[in-house]
């Protein structure tokens, strides 16, 4: 499942569909993906302008966390999808986007916010937008790493 523009220097990398998206074949378009819109046009991002993709393809089932099986069967396509899009930041939406990309060492407390290089990428990893659906607190960081992406993104 993904969306946008095949030639983006900006990808953005969720956890797995909901049942909108699923249900329709593009990403965030749920309640948390208006609240995605609502930042990108905040931070001055069309989203046409950006590609999206997710860990996994498909809804797992009851909306839970995909389990690492899951995950493994989808990464060869969505490593392919970075090898053609060729973004120079990808930001990672929540722990199961961080930890499939960079490892399971890493914690989405922890390293949120911080920016992350490997193989000339640069990562953000930040909240999903659907944890900031069940806690309001989380926004703030989350506005704020996403204000750290557009000036990395305006400066390419």
């Amino acid at each position: 499942m993904e969306f946008g523009n095949p030639k983006a220097d900006l990808m953005f990398i969720g956890e797995g569909p909901g049942a909108d998206e699923d249900e329709q074949g593009i990403p965030f378009i749920g309640r948390a993906g208006k609240l995605m819109n609502q930042a990108f046009k905040g931070i001055g991002i069309k989203r046409e302008e950006v590609y999206i993709a997710n860990i996994i393809k498909c809804r797992p089932p009851n909306n839970r966390n995909p389990e690492k099986d899951e995950a493994i069967a989808c990464l060869d396509y969505l490593r392919n999808q970075v090898l053609i899009i060729k973004p120079k930041i990808i930001v990672l939406l929540g722990s199961v986007a961080l930890k499939n990309i960079l490892g399971e060492e890493y914690a989405i407390t922890k390293v949120r916010g911080k920016w992350i290089i490997k193989k000339e990428i640069k990562y953000m990893p930040t909240f999903h937008p659907a944890a900031l659906l069940r806690d309001e607190n989380k926004k703030i960081d989350f506005w704020e790493d996403l204000k750290e992406v557009k000036i990395e993104y305006d400066n390419i």
